[in-house]
C-alpha cells in the first residue's frame, strides 16, 4: 500500500508539473499575440499621427480630392473610407443570406454524397487565392457588367461588391455549418416531438442556438470583405473618386497597396495614417457586432 501510495503521489506531481507547463507555454502564446496586436497599433499610432498633424485631421478625413503627386498634394481620403463602407455593406448584404442559407442547407438538409459535394465544392473557394478572384472578376465579372448596364467601363464598386460576396462565403458558411451541426440533437427531437415541422425546427430552434456562431461567422465575413486588396484592386478601377455603382473608386486598402511602392515623404505618412484608419475602423466594427452580441445572448438568458 504504501508503495502504491508512492507511486500515485509521484504520478500526481509529475502530471501537475506537466499541467503547469502546459499552461505556461500557452500563457506565453497567449502574451506574444496580445504583444504583436499592442506592437501594431504602437507602431500604426506612431506612424500615421504625424501625416494628420501636417495635414489636418478634418481635411484629412473629410477632404473628398486625394492627388498625392501632384504639384499642389491634396490628401483627401473621405472617398476612400465611403467607398470601403458601402463595398463592404453591399458585401454583406449578398452575401450573409446566400451564405446563411447555404449553411442550413449544407448542416440540417442536404445528406450523402450532396453534402459532401457542397463541402468540397466550399473547401475549393476557401482555398482560392485572392488574385485568382481578381482575375476571373476582371476578365468575367467586369466586361459582363460593362455589356449588361451599357456603361464605358465595367470596372468599379458594383463589381468590387460581387467579387467580395464571394469571397466571404467559405468563412460564413463554414464557422455557420460547424455552429449548426454542434447543436444537441435533442433539442430538434423535442420540438419535432411537439408537432413542427423540420424546416421550422431548423429555423425556430437550430439556428437560434448556433446564433453566437452564426455572429462569428458574420465577423469574419465582414473582416474579410474589409480588409481584401488584391482582388478589389484588380475590379474596382483603382480611381480616387467618391463612391459609385459604375465608376472606378479605390477603397482604404488598395489606396495603401497601390501607393506605398513608390512613395516618400509626407505621402508616405499618409499612407501609414490611411492604415491607421482603416485598423481603427476594423476594431470599431468588431467591438460593435461584439457588444450586440453579447447583448443578445444576455437577453436570452
Amino acid at each position: 500500500m504504501t508503495r502504491k501510495k508512492q507511486n500515485t503521489m509521484q504520478e500526481n506531481i509529475k502530471r501537475k508539473r506537466v499541467e503547469r507547463i502546459i499552461h505556461g507555454i500557452f500563457l506565453m502564446l497567449g502574451l506574444i499575440t496580445v504583444g504583436c496586436v499592442l506592437l501594431i497599433t504602437i507602431y500604426l499610432v506612431v506612424s500615421g499621427i504625424p501625416a494628420m498633424r501636417t495635414i489636418g485631421l478634418k481635411e484629412f478625413l473629410l477632404g473628398r480630392k486625394w492627388a498625392s503627386t501632384a504639384a499642389e498634394p491634396k490628401y483627401g481620403i473621405l472617398p476612400f473610407i465611403l467607398t470601403s463602407i458601402y463595398g463592404t455593406s453591399g458585401a454583406i448584404l449578398l452575401g450573409v443570406p446566400v451564405g446563411f442559407f447555404a449553411a442550413v442547407y449544407i448542416a440540417k438538409i442536404a445528406k450523402g454524397k450532396i453534402k459532401w459535394l457542397l463541402q468540397s465544392a466550399v473547401g475549393m473557394l476557401a482555398g482560392v487565392p485572392s488574385v485568382v478572384y481578381g482575375l476571373v472578376g476582371m476578365m468575367v465579372l467586369v466586361p459582363w457588367i460593362r455589356k449588361l448596364f451599357k456603361v464605358p467601363d465595367g470596372s468599379g464598386l458594383l463589381a468590387s461588391i460581387i467579387v467580395l460576396a464571394v469571397m466571404i462565403l467559405p468563412s460564413i458558411i463554414k464557422v455557420s455549418v460547424t455552429a449548426l451541426e454542434a447543436v444537441p440533437p435533442e433539442y430538434e427531437e423535442a420540438s419535432l416531438a411537439l408537432g413542427a415541422t423540420p424546416i421550422e425546427t431548423y429555423f425556430r430552434v437550430s439556428v437560434p442556438s448556433a446564433r453566437s456562431g452564426i455572429a462569428a461567422a458574420v465577423v469574419l465575413g465582414v473582416g474579410r470583405a474589409i480588409g481584401e486588396a488584391m482582388a478589389v484592386m484588380m475590379v474596382a478601377g483603382n480611381a480616387p473618386n467618391m463612391p459609385s455603382l459604375f465608376e472606378s473608386v479605390r477603397f482604404l486598402t488598395t489606396a495603401v497597396a497601390s501607393e506605398m511602392s513608390y512613395s516618400s515623404g509626407l505621402q508616405r505618412q499618409a499612407l501609414f495614417s490611411i492604415a491607421l484608419v482603416l485598423y481603427f475602423f476594423i476594431m470599431l466594427i468588431n467591438a460593435a457586432l461584439n457588444f450586440f452580441l453579447k447583448r443578445g445572448n444576455v437577453k436570452k438568458l
